[in-house]
């Protein structure tokens, strides 16, 4: 139990001497209405605060009841700046005979990588080239501008209105990739900058919701293909992943799909569907719901300008077609390029490892060239970024030899594979946890 019982929130650092707890009373408070986490051996209430978190409740309470000191530094840049609200949910810290770290975590792989993390700061890893940047946009804005030319001067035939979603389609994924860099700090060393600009990409030139985006894949960096918690791998019974999951719905009966054929029918409903049917309606729904008016008018924005463009050549109904038909294009190299670094990788319930570890297990890298690095965003360099959510997408690689060797010096995993086998990769998992529900559910 913790030395002196419960303090409601609100205490501060003021008080002394500071409480302490044990680990067994803090892995009590990690329920929906009482929650406390430790961050750098100090224990702190954010039952009521999460509420209010920028990144959204879900991805802070995620790490109730446990240690979050490596989440923390992997998310925040500002870290002065983040303090200032932190100092009044303090109520406490660690007892001394108390391990920083819960569960059993590895203690030495946590101090090597941090270890590792304190090197890549010192070598200026997180400093980002703005030039890059600024060139991943203009090539995007180029990409728009001739897709209009084609139309304008060829005309809205077949061909060139083929061409053209090809080019738009191709504008959007690289949008996305973009915005990706903005929501994760990672090019400003002001957050707000990055909020800014992070709005704009994914809200001008996308359609989307820079705040939904946020409170979904913050939650996937910080606790990546768990269930309950990775919104990625809730798969609305469509799928079933991993090797726990098929053999829970087959031992239980469940069949809301015929799982064993779900590596055949990925091709219809996965790739298809994702951006112009789900996101579109989810992230519509959730700007309406949470009242997100801000969002609702940057998105608001991309389609005024794109029906501006588009329907004094195909007019209304025309321009929505061609509006899907872009989105339908885009889901497929989304889709494909997102899952051959998570798909095929360990999906479980939370097993409570640390951060090093907890990412080489869900995370797999693609080799690097220049086209592998364009076309996945740099995304082929899932690890590193996993481990450095905030370190600028050009610096990855370099990276990358510091954390293959603190894999091998622990005994970790660090896989990477060609590209045409991480995406073979998604169909062979997706056929074998198939094949994990059938045999559960004829035999078990």
């Amino acid at each position: 139990m913790g030395k002196g019982g419960n303090q409601g929130e609100g205490a501060t650092e003021r008080e002394a001497p500071m409480q302490t707890f044990c680990w067994e009373e803090i892995q009590k408070h990690n329920l929906r209405t009482d929650k406390w986490l430790v961050i750098d051996r100090k224990v702190y209430n954010i039952t009521k605060w999460s509420s209010r978190h920028p990144g959204g409740h879900r991805v802070i309470g995620h790490y109730a009841g446990e240690d979050a000191t490596d989440a923390f530094h992997a998310f925040h840049r500002d870290l002065d700046f983040v303090r200032k609200f932190m100092k009044p949910l303090l109520i406490g810290e660690l007892a001394p005979e108390e391990p920083s770290q819960d569960h059993g975590k590895n203690s030495q792989i946590t101090e090597d990588f941090r270890a590792l993390r304190k090197t890549a700061e010192d070598m200026n890893l997180f400093k980002s080239d703005h030039l890059f940047f600024l060139l991943l946009l203009a090539h995007i804005i180029v990409m728009e501008s001739i897709a209009w030319f084609i139309i304008f001067y060829f005309g809205n035939g077949w061909i060139s209105t083929v061409i053209t979603a090809f080019v738009l389609a191709t504008s959007q994924a690289q949008a996305g990739w973009l915005q990706h860099d903005y929501g994760h700090l990672s090019v400003y060393k002001k957050s707000m900058w990055n909020h800014v600009v992070h709005k704009f990409i994914i809200g001008h030139l996308k359609g989307a919701s820079a705040n939904w985006w946020n409170h979904r894949h913050f939650q996937h960096h910080a606790k990546p293909n768990i269930f309950h918690k990775d919104p990625d791998v809730n798969m609305l019974h469509v799928f079933v992943l991993g090797e726990w999951q098929p053999i829970e719905y087959g031992k239980k009966k469940l069949k809301y799909l015929p799982y064993n054929h779900q590596h055949e029918y990925f091709f219809l409903i996965g790739p298809p569907l994702l951006i112009p049917v789900y996101f579109q309606y989810q992230i519509i729904m959730t700007m309406i719901v949470r009242r997100d008016w801000v969002d609702l008018a940057w998105a608001m924005s991309y389609y005024v300008r794109f029906f501006i463009t588009y329907i004094p050549f195909y007019g209304i109904l025309g321009a929505l077609l061609f509006l899907n038909f872009i989105r339908f294009l885009e889901s497929h190299w989304f889709v494909w390029v997102t899952q051959m670094n998570h798909i095929v990788m360990e999906i479980d319930r939370e097993p409570y490892r640390d951060w090093f570890s907890s990412q080489l297990a869900a995370t797999c890298n693609v080799e690097q060239s220049f086209f592998n690095d364009w076309f996945s965003g740099h995304l082929n360099f899932q690890i590193e970024h996993h481990l450095f959510p905030t370190m600028p997408r050009h610096n990855l690689h370099k990276v990358a030899p510091l954390v293959k060797s603190l894999c091998a010096k622990h005994g970790i995993k660090y896989q990477e594979k060609p590209l045409l086998r991480a995406l073979q990769d998604i169909i062979r998992s997706l056929k074998k946890s198939g094949e994990l529900w059938l045999d559960a559910y004829l035999h078990k």
